[in-house]
């Protein structure tokens, strides 16, 4: 089984395919960055976020991005990320937030979920110094990244008092972990590959999105390859329909004979989908 631990770089590079840009240092006088902002800190550690926001029609609305690939947030420069990955949605004037969070093999799911739902508190209660409505958060993430998403998306909008929780006002979810029961089992040996799952595994619903799909959660927006071994689709598969029995907004869209990685093909759809799904939720 394929190793995807880098698959945010992979992503970097994927992007390239979707848009014709010029070199970075050619971009950035379409975006300011203010980067490295501290949202918590953790065995002495400064857990960080960006704020990437388009020097020109920008909308003020937040979409924030799950740094995370198998549980790593790999660190790349701001302005790199923004020429490449984040360029479509920055060009149709949306203000991104990488987040970044605790890393595997240091640190287990229940810890980086921890970390996430803090930045996203930390977005929310800082979003008028960022410019972004904190009532109109966009969240998004690929593969651990995408689990990520879906967490926040099942399991904030429901926590505590409305008017002052953090909420998700629409997800974005590639190829994303839906059920982490099968992968937690100790005697899977995918938990030797992805340091994060060597957790209890009794607490692997408290940490599935699929455990907790209600009412009240996020619309989202799903994609998936038919042919994800790393992933199997009936990941999406179950939690489309946990979220349509639910009365959840929600589009699913399969690319055909994908893995866990799309073409170029794939990647303009997963764009044009996701900028469709924000533009519709978001407004």
């Amino acid at each position: 089984m394929k190793t995807f631990s880098n698959l945010f770089v992979l992503l970097v590079v994927l992007s390239w395919t979707t848009t014709r840009l010029a070199p970075v240092h050619a971009q950035q006088d379409k975006f300011s960055v203010k980067p490295d902002i501290v949202y918590g800190h953790k065995d002495g550690m400064a857990l960080t976020y960006d704020v990437i926001t388009p020097t020109k029609n920008a909308k003020g609305i937040g979409l924030i991005f799950m740094v995370s690939g198998g549980w790593v947030s790999t660190w790349i420069p701001a302005e790199q990320m923004a020429s490449t990955l984040f360029a479509p949605l920055l060009n149709e004037g949306y203000t991104i937030l990488p987040v970044r969070h605790g890393s595997s093999p240091k640190y287990v799911v229940p810890e980086i979920v921890s970390d996430v739902k803090l930045a996203l508190k930390h977005i929310a209660e800082n979003a008028s110094e960022h410019q972004i409505n904190k009532d109109k958060l966009g969240v998004f993430g690929f593969s651990a990244g995408g689990h990520l998403s879906l967490i926040l998306g099942t399991q904030t909008n429901d926590v505590g008092d409305a008017a002052s929780s953090p909420r998700v006002a629409a997800v974005a979810a590639v190829f994303p972990p839906t059920d982490l029961g099968p992968y937690v089992a100790i005697d899977n040996p995918i938990r030797e590959q992805f340091p994060a799952l060597k957790f209890d595994p009794k607490k692997a619903d408290q940490f599935s999105p699929l455990k907790h799909v209600s009412k009240d959660d996020a619309p989202t927006f799903l994609i998936h390859g038919d042919k994800d071994e790393l992933v199997p689709i009936w990941h999406s598969e179950k939690i489309e329909q946990e979220l349509k029995a639910n009365n959840v907004p929600t589009e699913f869209v399969v690319i055909k004979d994908a893995g866990h990685g799309f073409d170029g093909e794939g990647n303009k759809r997963l764009y044009a989908g996701m900028l469709a799904w924000f533009e519709k939720h978001l407004k």
